[in-house]
């Protein structure tokens, strides 16, 4: 007996070591994944849920601590340059997302990925976007503020909001700062309320002119090289002729020759 509690008394004492490291464990994970970000402001609504305010803080990359639970997550007024591929992948539970006020010319492909089943409003504007990236969207259905940037509006562009799943009012913030062609008339006009517009047409043109350039190149081949064939028979066949009538007058003079021959 004396044995047995000694055995049960060691075993329990590990038992309760590792239960305390496990707890501990499980504290320092929650601890992390909740905690907020440095330098930004935390704080939880009524509703239930994390807002992390990183608002005006001259960052220039997206944090990598935000919480796993945050829904809400406001970087606007600093210097991003760039939202890069799977920024914010880890936020699945973020419905709101402001990044306006920046100096973003460039959203990866993938920028937003993670958050198509979750966001629901995009924050996009005053920024210093030109071109319309759908990879950028990849899934994302939520509503976008794009207004105050400086969209170049070309066919481009135009093949790109047919690929966007973003919500369709979202697509009113794109207004034209520039255009190409310049001839189309629709700088500082919201591209999408100009349904009749159509951007490609110069590059439809273009692919025209080079189709007719090509067909009449290849036509002019073709031209070149019956007339090169007809030319080149002509000259084998004159020269074959000139050689058959040859034959009988060296024909005739042999037989001169083995009639004198004969006589002879």
């Amino acid at each position: 007996m004396p044995l047995l509690a000694d055995w049960l008394l060691r075993h329990s004492v590990v038992m309760c070591l590792l239960l305390h490291s496990l707890v501990l464990m499980t504290f320092c994970f929650h601890h992390a994944a909740t905690t907020c970000s440095k330098r930004c402001y935390c704080s939880e609504s009524e509703t239930g849920g994390k807002t992390v305010r990183c608002s005006n803080l001259q960052l220039t990359e997206i944090p990598e601590d935000i919480p796993n639970d945050t829904r809400r997550v406001y970087l606007d007024f600093n210097l991003f340059t760039t939202i890069p591929t799977n920024a914010f992948a880890s936020l699945t539970n973020l419905i709101e997302l402001d990044l306006s006020h920046n100096e973003l010319n460039l959203l990866e492909p993938g920028a937003f990925r993670g958050l198509g089943s979750s966001l629901q409003f995009l924050d996009l504007s005053s920024n210093k976007l030109i071109n319309l990236n759908p990879a950028a969207f990849e899934g994302l259905r939520a509503r976008a503020n794009l207004t105050n940037n400086h969209w170049h509006c070309d066919c481009k562009l135009q093949r790109a909001v047919l690929r966007v799943d973003l919500e369709p009012a979202s697509l009113a913030g794109i207004v034209c700062q520039t255009s190409d062609p310049k001839e189309m008339g629709v700088e500082g006009r919201a591209f999408l309320l100009e349904p009749d517009i159509d951007l490609c047409v110069m590059m439809k043109r273009t692919t025209d002119v080079a189709m007719l350039v090509v067909m009449f190149g290849w036509f002019t081949m073709v031209i070149s090289y019956l007339v090169y064939y007809v030319r080149a028979n002509q000259e084998d066949a004159r020269r074959h002729l000139e050689y058959l009538k040859s034959l009988p007058s060296r024909q005739g003079k042999s037989e001169d020759s083995s009639t004198i021959s004969t006589v002879v």
